[in-house]
């Protein structure tokens, strides 16, 4: 996946939020801990958007995604009420895993960049296992921008 920072029209998705009093630290800014959080909501609407809702989306095919890394880049700060738009898009997919690159906007200025890391595995031993052919073909379809089609090491 490329280092440059993401711009707003590299997604195809993006939900919207609004952030809560109840998210701010002392500093009046959004604990940075949240962001994880936001990425979390935007994750489960991507699934949603191509037809992969939890939890019965990969269980039907006997397996789920989980994470296995986390890295956030910190621009700017978000403020109680500001109105976010969270981004979505797998810009790599492997055998085993996907890369996720993840974005929280104010209008087209980027605050949080996130690059998720998820492997596949399967429902009962939580071993590896391939990613299901009908999800892979959603996302091929989806995406703006064609993701990294490199085998992982997951």
């Amino acid at each position: 996946m490329s280092d440059a920072p993401s711009v707003l029209t590299d997604f195809a998705f993006t939900h919207r939020l609004r952030v809560r009093w109840a998210e701010l630290d002392p500093q009046r800014i959004v604990f940075n801990a949240h962001y994880l959080t936001y990425f979390d909501v935007a994750l489960s609407e991507y699934m949603r958007a191509i037809g992969f809702k939890a939890p019965d989306g990969l269980a039907k095919h006997g397996c789920d995604i989980v994470l296995a890394n986390a890295s956030l880049d910190f621009r700017a700060s978000a403020r109680y009420d500001d109105e976010l738009l969270l981004t979505a898009r797998i810009a790599r997919i492997g055998r085993t895993s996907l890369g996720f690159r993840m974005g929280c906007f104010r209008e087209d200025a980027l605050l949080v960049e996130g690059r998720l890391t998820y492997v596949n595995v399967t429902l009962g031993a939580h071993v590896p296992a391939p990613l299901p052919e009908p999800f892979v073909a959603k996302v091929l379809a989806f995406e703006r921008i064609a993701p990294e089609r490199k085998p992982a090491r997951a």
